[in-house]
């Protein structure tokens, strides 16, 4: 199998990559990510000599290019987009360009290149806020984007199917709930939490840190995108959640606590504009119909990441520096 790979240098794609060429050593994966900020092509240091595995330097939005790559490819599996809320707030044109503009292009290749086969890559902020009791997101719940972030993923979401609708192109899509892990870029909150105590600085809790977040572990969300793609119906959704709802503020007592810290090292400050209450993930669908479901606890999880950044400071500081780390730095890393 051939498979083209968006935003591959990316801490989900990257991960996604190793996943898939450990588990299908003789399929052939080729990697789509311009290296912006958070794409990093140190995440990929063990399988650049494998020989089925490929490099393209490229912008999603480079129609040419795209339409070349995804020549002679089996499946596209779309990672790439931008995907900081934060970020969204300040400009979301980035936004805008990469996750609905990208997205068009690529379902133009994939339409013009014999009906390439396409999984896309969703979130659950699609869905909008939850109350601390409604019942969780699931495929039939209705979009209610309250971000820039989500409202452009939401329109390429909206698009995926549309090309399925119209043009019978053969999708699926999947929308995931938060993720953490290994060579994960240190913006968000986990990796950015446990770098700032590494460095012996304080952790900055939104509010009063009572958001509430629903985290998978990013091998369990990739072994989902693997069940969809070799088992799920040709266009339906499926929503992969990693049952491991916590509040921001128990997230980071978590953090604290495995990491030998007190609540001295929480620092809380204003909460963001529009900062959605709470997200939860019903994945029964998946489970049904694939057999899968989320495998690492939260606790497993969160003590392997943990490791894994403190057995690879190298990696933290060999990171791209772009405009918005060295704005993260300034307003967080460096206090």
């Amino acid at each position: 199998m051939k498979i083209i790979v968006t935003g591959g240098a990316g801490f989900i794609g990257s991960n996604f990559i190793r996943y898939w060429l450990n588990k299908y050593p003789d399929d052939r994966l080729t990697n789509l990510d311009a290296l912006t900020y958070a794409g990093n092509l140190e995440n990929l240091r063990e399988v650049e000599k494998n020989k089925n595995y490929k490099f393209i330097k490229g912008d999603i939005c480079d129609e040419n290019l795209v339409n070349d790559a995804v020549k002679g490819m089996d499946a596209i599996v779309h990672f790439a987009a931008e995907s900081h809320v934060d970020r969204s707030i300040m400009d979301c044109r980035d936004f805008i360009r990469a996750n609905v503009m990208g997205t068009r292009n690529l379902l133009d290749a994939a339409k013009n290149n014999g009906f390439v086969r396409f999984h896309h890559i969703s979130t659950d902020e699609v869905f909008g806020s939850l109350g601390p009791r409604d019942k969780a997101f699931n495929e039939r719940t209705p979009y209610d984007p309250r971000s820039p972030y989500s409202a452009s993923k939401a329109a390429s979401d909206h698009l995926v199917r549309a090309y399925w609708h119209t043009h019978k192109l053969p999708i699926t899509i999947s929308n995931c709930s938060n993720n953490y892990g290994p060579y994960q870029f240190p913006e968000k909150v986990i990796p950015l939490f446990i770098t700032n105590l590494m460095a012996g600085k304080k952790v900055p809790v939104y509010g009063q840190g009572e958001n509430i977040r629903d985290w998978i572990y990013v091998d369990d969300h990739n072994a989902g995108v693997d069940a969809i793609i070799k088992k799920g119906q040709i266009g339906e959704t499926y929503c992969l959640g990693g049952n491991s709802e916590l509040t921001n503020l128990e997230l980071t007592k978590k953090i604290l606590n495995l990491m030998g810290k007190g609540e001295e090292m929480i620092e809380y400050v204003a909460d963001r504009p529009g900062h959605d209450l709470r997200y939860a993930m019903d994945f029964s669908k998946a489970a049904n119909e694939l057999g899968w479901r989320p495998a690492v606890s939260f606790e497993q999880g969160l003590k392997k990441t943990i490791e894994w950044y403190k057995n690879n400071n190298g990696w933290r500081q060999n990171i791209k520096s772009g405009e918005y780390l060295e704005y993260y730095k300034k307003n967080y890393l460096e206090r």
